[in-house]
């Protein structure tokens, strides 16, 4: 038996190397299993409502299951205030996911932004884990040239004036500090997720005189935005999807691409190969009703970072876009790393911060 065994005491360096990589992987999953056990789903059947945790802070997100299914996407040709680039209404199937609860809040978005997870663990000495190696190597955004929040508070008001490369770069963060997979939700998924079953102009129904008990907009805040999760949720649970902020989803913005869609789609994606336009959904505490409707597609603009002073101007911030934030989705099926490549992280051109010399 004592010679049986001694081949394991003489293991190549390389195989130790590899053995104790697949040893450090399997625990930095484990110490996820172990925080967030109603996070882990195998099937749809199995999916639950749960709170991400974020290490070395007190923030968690929540996050509710949405299951998949078919819904007719766009708008009925009568509906009031329609626009031409909301149909022709078409099938589109969508497979099963999770959603941010409520929209991603200052909180939550400047432990990436202000690296606050970083100062915490030298302020306390805490040793980072493997996840905190990988997270910690993700790009984070150059100082604000003025406070984003632009005087109007921050807490647990939905973080704002973010670019998509911001959000998309957030959620590659989150993902690493993690171990699961999180991303900006498609412009489907957002609309499927909104109308929560429903085929009326807003999830709530027809009648925007109803608007106030579901959504923050132009008449009725006091010129700004609102903490989140205060209004009524839309069916399935989701706060703030009409209103607050307009949301960040991860398509380009074509006035035609619902023309490409004949007979069905499953998971639809238009992957930006230009910075504008691109989608934004549900409207903002600044807009007015029509805009707040479930079908509303709005495209960003350039217009959007007027007040940045910055040459050239900043691959982070969108200095006008004050009613502009996001919230994040996982799919139940984390897509392969080709597959994000080919579709999912998948953005032209490249944004890249200036080289200081």
């Amino acid at each position: 038996m004592l010679l049986a065994s001694r081949p394991s005491v003489f293991l190549s360096l390389p195989v130790v190397l590899c053995i104790l990589l697949a040893r450090e992987q399997l625990v930095a999953i484990d110490n996820n299993a172990a925080k967030v056990p109603d996070a882990v789903a195998e099937t749809e059947s199995e999916m639950k409502s749960y709170a991400e945790v974020i290490d070395h802070t007190d923030v968690v997100i929540d996050m509710l299951p949405i299951h998949g299914g078919t819904f007719v996407m766009g708008s009925p040709d009568g509906e009031q205030d329609r626009n031409q680039d909301e149909g022709p209404q078409h099938e589109v199937e969508i497979s099963p996911f999770w959603m941010g609860k409520f929209e991603i809040t200052w909180n939550q978005y400047e432990i990436w932004g202000e690296n606050i997870d970083i100062a915490r663990r030298k302020i306390f000495g805490t040793a980072a884990n493997p996840r905190d190696g990988v997270a910690d190597a993700v790009t984070r955004p150059t100082p604000p040239y003025t406070d984003m929040s632009f005087g109007m508070g921050k807490q647990q008001k939905p973080a704002i004036c973010m670019t998509q490369h911001a959000a998309r770069t957030y959620c590659k963060w989150l993902s690493a500090k993690t171990g699961r997979y999180y991303r900006l939700p498609t412009e489907a998924e957002w609309e499927y997720a909104c109308r929560a079953g429903t085929t009326t102009t807003y999830s709530f129904g027809d009648d925007a005189t109803k608007l106030d008990d579901y959504a923050w907009y132009d008449e009725n805040t006091n010129d700004n935005y609102e903490d989140v999760g205060q209004k009524h949720p839309n069916p399935w649970g989701l706060y703030d999807m009409h209103g607050n902020a307009a949301e960040w989803v991860l398509d380009q913005y074509l006035p035609d691409a619902y023309n490409k869609r004949s007979g069905g789609v499953k998971n639809p994606l238009a992957v930006p190969s230009k910075l504008y336009p691109r989608v934004v959904r549900g409207g903002g505490w600044d807009d007015d009703p029509t805009l707040l409707r479930t079908a509303v597609r709005e495209g960003s603009s350039e217009e959007w970072k007027e007040q940045d002073p910055q040459i050239p101007r900043s691959i982070w911030y969108h200095t006008d876009a004050l009613g502009v934030g996001f919230r994040i989705v996982r799919p139940l099926v984390e897509p392969s790393d080709e597959q994000k490549s080919a579709k999912w992280e998948k953005t032209a051109p490249v944004q890249l911060d200036p080289v200081v010399e």
